[in-house]
């Protein structure tokens, strides 16, 4: 997979066809927190997982009244890694927010109606902002839920708010969000190409790779 091409095919994708994209499929939240809670999955409970890159780590530690530790904020994407004598090791790379003992993200909330909403909403990451939609760009990651829908490049994931009317305003701001994620995405995922070093890990060690070098859980530098 070539990176830069297919970072020059992000940076010119048109942001009024995108939206195109996003109105003919339709979409508005409900706030039902399905892509912000834990799951069912064929081997039982599955946490709530989301990308997130360390800049938006940085910025949801700050993002509450007292800063928070990285560790609040953000655990170790746990594909790849083995299930040891003393809990998850090995190398994995990137980041996902946070979740709690249920497998929620840790941000996330319900009113006594059962209605869902983000702690950090003005500061949720860009994965979070552009759910349930995604570009079909090598090197982007998808997000939680099977593609349902689809127009261009344009992809709709599992979510009960398809297919609902959007304005032409929100259409543009999401195609905004959706084309600044899939750059990111790939620059992260170059970066890591770039920073990468193999670190040897011992029982019940985990070691991060991204954009910014070898981190361990809480975030500080592998030396």
């Amino acid at each position: 997979m070539d990176l830069d091409a297919e970072l020059a095919r992000a940076r010119d994708l048109d942001v009024s066809e995108l939206a195109d994209a996003i109105e003919s499929i339709g979409f508005e939240c409900t706030r039902c927190g399905a892509c912000c809670k834990g799951y069912e999955g064929d081997d039982g409970p599955e946490p709530h997982t989301a990308t997130v890159f360390p800049d938006e780590v940085r910025a949801l530690q700050d993002a509450e009244p007292d800063p928070m530790e990285w560790r609040d904020v953000a655990r170790p994407m746990p594909y790849g890694l083995a299930e040891g004598d003393d809990g998850p090791e090995g190398e994995t790379f990137e980041w996902a927010l946070q979740t709690t003992a249920c497998g929620d993200c840790r941000f996330y909330e319900e009113d006594d109606d059962g209605r869902g909403a983000c702690q950090v909403h003005e500061d949720r990451p860009l994965i979070c902002e552009t759910y349930p939609f995604s570009v079909a760009l090598g090197g982007t990651s998808q997000p939680m839920g099977e593609t349902v829908d689809e127009e261009g490049v344009v992809r709709a994931h599992e979510c009960e708010g398809l297919g609902r009317d959007i304005s032409r305003e929100d259409a543009e701001e999401l195609a905004r969000a959706l084309k600044e994620r899939a750059i990111r995405e790939l620059r992260e995922a170059r970066g890591v190409t770039e920073a990468y070093e193999p670190v040897e890990t011992g029982p019940g060690e985990v070691v991060v790779h991204d954009s910014e070098g070898a981190k361990r859980p809480d975030g500080t530098r592998v030396q």
